[in-house]
Parts: structure tokens; sequence; C-alpha cells
């Protein structure tokens, strides 16, 4: 009774201790070591009113799980909302991104199992001798025995968690496992950007191609044009053989621009989980229009960068790993317990006089390693410190990259009103030289180089607006997707 009682007095000691935890306390370290975090975009003064977008920076809270809706809605498109849809039901490397998500969420159960006791049931024969010169009863056994041995037991055991080994183990895998949901919804992002970039390269082939079309038509009808004009002795040969080249060579843009689209349909085919045999995009012939923020960003969207929050996690789970290779220097204390029937005949080994029991504490404590536990904590620290700077080092992409797209949005837009005025002259150009040949003041060759020089311009334009809408997309990608407009801002389109 006294044992008993004194074993129930060592573990209730021992359980007092069992809130101790050892290891670093995590603490997020500054995403920008070198400097402290800017209070703006400086592509901000880049704008026309840079003065409207001072938006005061704040320490990172990391929040991917935010939901960041259907961003591509924005460019109000049915088409494009079809294949996000088909994307993101279909996309294989999405699912690989689900079933590694389910893997971690596993991995936190396995680590949470080991907060609890662990109960086996053992049963088992053997048959088994004694040695001939073994001792029995204190002598020589001067004898050998041969005799079956059965049991049948319950085995439990039970580590009493006292410097924290496996709620640091526990945290860790919740750590990893959120990490990992951040990271499916980073692929999730880059998926549906894609999505979006080749939606918008697709509609602009499909513009140039159109252009190209109309050019053409109108380039065969200048052919036929000089042809006639030869035939009543205004034009010479030259002429007619400039308008047939120049018609020659618009015809020879088509199949590049079709193969073009070709493989853009495939690459949007292969993001869709879908074959690309059979497999259509009803792009449309008009690029859509510029959707944008006004002056503004609040710096907060950084925060809803999955990669971000992906790497901040991991950044949690080297600190806990930390603590586990800590605990390698410290006691542990394990609970075992037995209970079942033993006995050398099967017929009695249910028998009430057949129990075996057994019942109490272990204590383990390294003494000597080999260095074993000091190498372990050096490689946790060691990991630690690399998802530091792999965390830093995200942080700083992200700027990068929104200053990037920040850039672009403004400066694609002056290259845009630029190229459209070049436009415009050239048109003009086009016009003066037609009207000029017809009244035979000058050669085709000045009317073929005003036709190709606004062929150019327009070409240009249609690229310029799909380089606008990339870039768009490769914003909100960069912004870490949708968002919503605090008062008094909205979005706009122009």
């Amino acid at each position: 009774m006294r044992a008993r009682i004194s074993i129930l007095v060592s573990a209730t000691a021992l359980s007092l201790l069992a809130g101790c935890m050892v290891g670093p306390k995590y603490a997020c370290p500054e995403p920008l070591p070198a400097q402290p975090v800017p209070e703006a975009f400086s592509a901000s003064a880049l704008t026309n009113n840079a003065g409207t977008n001072s938006v005061e920076w704040k320490t990172a809270q990391p929040s991917a799980h935010v939901p960041h809706g259907n961003w591509w809605k924005v460019f109000n498109d049915a088409e494009l909302n079809r294949l996000e849809a088909l994307a993101s039901e279909n996309n294989q490397e999405l699912a690989v991104a689900v079933a590694r998500f389910d893997q971690a969420r596993a991995l936190v159960r396995v680590a949470r199992s080991d907060l609890f006791p662990h109960l086996t049931a053992d049963a088992g024969l053997t048959r088994q001798r004694t040695s001939f010169n073994s001792f029995d009863r204190g002598g020589p056994a001067d004898i050998s025995h041969t005799y079956n041995n059965y049991t049948a037991a319950l085995d439990a055991q039970w580590e009493l968690d006292l410097w924290g080994r496996v709620r640091q183990q526990v945290a860790a895998a919740r750590a990893r496992l959120a990490a990992s949901e951040d990271d499916l919804e980073a692929i999730k992002l880059s998926i549906q950007a894609e999505v979006a970039a080749d939606y918008f390269t697709l509609a602009a082939l499909n513009s140039e191609y159109a252009l190209i079309q109309e050019t053409i038509q109108a380039f065969r009808r200048s052919f036929e044009l000089t042809q006639n004009r030869r035939k009543g002795g205004i034009a010479s040969d030259l002429d007619v053989s400039q308008a047939e080249t120049q018609l020659k060579g618009a015809e020879a843009l088509l199949p590049s621009i079709d193969l073009q689209r070709a493989q853009t349909r495939n690459a949007l085919a292969l993001l869709c989980g879908q074959a690309s045999t059979g497999f259509t995009v009803a792009a449309p012939q008009q690029l859509a229009s510029i959707p944008r923020l006004e002056p503004g960003l609040p710096s907060e969207l950084l925060e809803r960068r999955p990669d971000i929050a992906s790497a901040e996690r991991r950044m949690a789970a080297a600190n806990a790993d930390v603590g586990v290779a800590q605990t390698a220097f410290y006691p542990r204390v394990l609970f075992h317990g037995l209970a079942g029937f033993q006995s050398i005949d099967a017929g009695t080994l249910f028998d009430w006089p057949s129990r075996v029991w057994a019942l109490g504490p272990s204590l383990q404590l390294p003494i000597f390693t080999g260095g074993r536990n000091r190498a372990e904590l050096a490689f946790s620290r060691a990991g630690y410190t690399a998802t530091v700077s792999q965390y830093r080092q995200t942080v700083l992409t992200a700027f990068h990259e929104v200053e990037d797209q920040l850039a672009a949005q403004n400066l694609l837009s002056s290259q845009f009103a630029a190229e459209q005025a070049a436009l415009a002259s050239a048109r003009r150009t086009l016009e003066i030289s037609q009207n000029r040949y017809k009244a035979g003041l000058i050669t085709y060759l000045e009317v073929a180089i005003a036709q190709n020089a606004a062929l150019d311009r327009e070409r240009n334009l249609v690229r310029l607006t799909s380089e606008r809408l990339t870039a768009q997309v490769a914003l909100i990608k960069a912004l870490g997707g949708g968002w919503t407009p605090r008062p008094g801002e909205r979005a706009s389109s122009q």
C-alpha cells in the first residue's frame, strides 16, 4: 500500500512540472533588417496624383487565409470566368498541392498522438527450453525444461511531457500545416494569374490576326489598283512588284500568328487540366478595358500574399524544431503499464490465477551521445536561420514585384498614349501618300512605306494593350489576389 502511495505522490509531483517547456519563444523577426519598412511605394511618384498615394505601412500580420474572391471578374469576361473555373477544378498542379496539404494535416494528427497514452494488445505463443547449466533456486539446475508460454496482455505507454518535446513537435506540425495551406493558395493564385495572362495573350493574337486579315484585304485592293494603273500606262512594273511584295509579306505573317495562337490555346488547355485536342477558347477579337486602382494602394495588401504567410509559418515551425532539439538534453519520464494473462497451458491462460500486471515509471537521461544532441541542435538552429533569410527574401521579392508592376502600370499607360498619337500620325501620312500617288506625284514605294508604318503602329497598339492587361494581372498577383477597396476608394477603368 505504501509503495502505491509513493508512486502516486511521485506521479503527482512530476505532473506539476508538466507545464515547463524549453526552447526559444517565437517572435516574428523584422522583414527588412537593414532598413525600416518604406512608408509608401516609390513607384507612386510616377503617377500624376503622387500626393494622394501616401499610405502608412504597418507591421505585417500574414493573412493569406482571408478570402481573396474571384478577382478576375473585374475584367467582366464570361469566357475568362469559365476558364478560371476549369483550372480551379481540374489543374493537376493544384491537385498535387491539395494532396500535400492533406499530408500536412495528417502529420499534425501523428504529432498530437504522442500527447496521449498508447495502448497495444499483445498475444503470443513461445516454446522455449531452459539451459541445463542455468541456476535454479540458487544452485545448478542439473536439468533442462522445455515448455510452452502463452501470453495475452495489454501494454500501455505514455511520456510525461516535462520539457515540451511533444508539444513543440505538435506546434511545428501545425505551423507546417498552415504553411502548406498557404502554399496551396500561392499555387492557386499563380495558376489563376497564368490563365488570365494566357487568355489576354490569346485575345491579343486574335486581334492581331484580324488586323492582318484586314490589312491583307487593303493590300490586295492596292495591288489590283496598281495593276490597273500599269495597264493604263500610269504605273510602272516596279510599282506592281512593290505592291505584290507588300501583299505577300502580309500574308506570310498569318501562319506565324496562327502558330502562336495554337501554342497559347494548348497552354490554356494544360492549365485547365484538359487535353489540347479539341480544346477551344472563345477569346474575343477585341481586348478588355484596363481596370486599375485609384492611387492609394494600402500596404496591408502585401500581408495577403500567401508566399509571405507560408515563409512566416515555416519560421515558426523551425523555431519549434529548435525547442525539440533542446529537450534532448533533458531527462525523459515514461510510464509503462501491462495487464493480462500468462500461462504454460492454453487451457488455463484466462484463469484468474494466470493474471499478470506491471506498472511503473522509467527515467531516461542522456549521459554520452558522442555529440549527437549538440549536432542536432546546431542543425535545427541553422535551419531556423535559413527560414529567417528565406522569409526576408520573400518580403523583398514582394516589394520588387509590386514596384515593377506599379511602374509598368504608369509607363505602359504613357507608352500607350504616345503610340495612339503615333498611329493617328501614321494614318494621316498614309492618306496623304495615297492621294499623292493617285495624282501621279509619287511612286508606290512611298505608299508602301506609309502602309507598313501604319500597320506597325496598329500592331504595337494591340500588343501594348495586351501588355497592360498582363501587367494588371501581375499586379493583382503581386498584391496577393483580389481586394476590397476601403471607403472612399473604388476600382475604375480607363
